[in-house]
């Protein structure tokens, strides 16, 4: 890799600059932005690697995924989240990552993320049927992503109220 220039696209500050650091040991040229917006500012910058964010703020960071796609078709995108879904990870792949993976990720796990460029035939494949639990968490983040996070919205599409999918949301919250 002669060329390592990485954008990270995130809006916990602390965790950005984690990052930073420790991709600038590895011989990285990193850059960092906290919103959606910025990612247009830092396009300049070239980046061969970006790791994104799945959600920033109230923004979706598959909007990040997709600009930065666009603007390069070979650029190395890493999603993180602390809110995985099957239905983020497919929209993700689609949009243009390389790699989906769920925080805490460090380093060395997002580092190999970059350098995968085929998918697994032995990927282990689980005997155990899906729950109703993780049925229901599919769906709603399918919503969310169809709404670009918008709470309001993805409750009214699911027929709940807004403060009872924020309970599930804060719930599930892995960060």
């Amino acid at each position: 890799m002669a060329d390592r220039r990485l954008l990270i696209v995130e809006d916990d500050a602390t965790f950005s600059r984690t990052l930073a650091r420790s991709f600038e040991r590895r011989g990285y040229i990193v850059r960092t932005v906290d919103t959606a917006a910025g990612v247009a500012d830092a396009l300049g910058f070239a980046p061969h690697f970006a790791v994104v964010d799945l959600r920033l703020g109230g923004a979706s960071g598959l909007t990040c995924v997709e600009a930065l796609h666009a603007h390069d078709p070979d650029i190395r995108i890493v999603v993180l989240t602390g809110f995985a879904s099957i239905a983020t990870a497919v929209e993700a792949v689609k949009l243009g990552a390389t790699h989906y993976l769920t925080k805490p990720a460090n380093t060395d796990d997002i580092e190999a993320a970059f350098g995968l460029t085929q998918g697994n035939t032995d990927a282990a494949i689980s005997a155990q049927p899906t729950s109703i639990k993780t049925l229901e968490w599919e769906r709603i983040h399918e919503v969310l992503a169809e709404t670009d996070f918008n709470i309001s919205e993805a409750a009214r599409r699911l027929g709940m109220h807004r403060r009872t999918l924020a309970r599930k949301l804060e719930k599930r919250h892995v960060r």
